[in-house]
């Protein structure tokens, strides 16, 4: 059964870091881009950064520079590093596989399956 899985979420205070998995079940995850979106209360899910089958990577302007997304392909799981985090990254944090090997902006059709998403809650 294809399957993405998000974890790392939690409740950190403005300036801190964390770090988001995303693993992969039942296809081999090397073989597609997967991008990070996120859905804050109120407002539409957005794309957060994208990374390429190749290891290519990038990222929405607000969070260039903070964020970093990764994969380990021997573990099928993605990664997203969050450091700096400010309020207003707060949102329901999701994976995606896209159906193609390269990033191409965040248009969520061009992604076939998702994970149920992992809260992400910066305060103070």
């Amino acid at each position: 059964q294809l399957q993405l899985v998000e974890s790392g979420g939690g409740l950190v205070q403005p300036g801190g870091s964390l770090r988001l998995s995303c693993a992969a079940s039942g296809f081999t995850l090397e073989n597609y881009a997967i991008g990070w979106f996120r859905q804050a209360p109120g407002k539409e899910r957005e794309g957060v950064s994208c990374i390429t089958s190749r290891g290519s990577t990038n990222y929405r302007d607000s969070v260039k520079g903070r964020f970093t997304i990764s994969r380990d392909n021997a573990k099928n799981t993605v990664y997203l590093q969050m450091n700096s985090l400010k309020p207003e990254d707060t949102a329901i944090y999701f994976c995606a596989r896209r159906r193609y090997p390269y990033c191409s902006g965040y248009v969520e059709a061009s992604y076939d399956y998702w994970g149920q998403g992992t809260q992400v809650t910066v305060s103070s």
